[in-house]
């Protein structure tokens, strides 16, 4: 049998024999432990999946078209630049297939990009940054970013540069104000 380490649940602790060892929780109790903590945590109205991710969805007031246009008109307002627009919808259709709107804007600043980016080359894997504005299964068009802190982690800090606290607030800032100007 299997244990597990309560403050590392993904990690099983091997036992050869003898009792449990302090601390530690069988699969089934930690499987009954995670599925009890689901209403509760659904009730306290936490975050989506998406949202606990370093991602953030919000309802846009406008249609696909033209919150993508506000996007880009949002962008182009902060002197940034919008590098490119990928259609995963149409790219379905082309297939025969079908699939609701998906549309991700790929922008940035490249003054502020382009230095670290001569540093770290492979932070040009991860920039620039993207929006994706979709619609969802009842016609509802929706706006997915990252977060300040998720692109501090999952973007810089892989790529061996540090963002402070002051920097993580800035770009949720940039982040939330392009999309807020988008959807409402």
């Amino acid at each position: 049998m299997q244990y597990y380490d309560r403050r590392q649940p993904n990690r099983p602790v091997p036992v050869l024999s003898g009792p449990r060892p302090a601390g530690l929780l069988r699969p089934r109790a930690l499987l009954l432990a995670l599925l009890l903590s689901l209403p509760l945590l659904s009730a306290l109205g936490g975050p989506t999946a998406a949202q606990s991710g370093g991602l953030v969805t919000q309802r846009s007031t406008q249609s696909a078209v033209e919150t993508t246009k506000r996007l880009r008109d949002a962008i182009a307002a902060i002197g940034w630049v919008v590098l490119g627009e990928v259609d995963h919808a149409a790219a379905a259709r082309a297939a025969g297939m079908e699939l609701r709107t998906r549309t991700v804007l790929l922008f940035g600043n490249p003054k502020a990009g382009t230095p670290p980016m001569r540093s770290h080359p492979t932070l040009a894997i991860d920039l620039p940054m993207r929006v994706l504005v979709w619609e969802d299964d009842q016609g509802n068009i929706m706006v997915t970013r990252s977060t300040g802190d998720d692109v501090a982690e999952r973007v810089f800090a892989r790529n061996g540069i540090a963002i402070d606290a002051a920097g993580r607030a800035g770009t949720e800032r940039v982040l939330d104000g392009l999309v807020r100007k988008a959807t409402e």
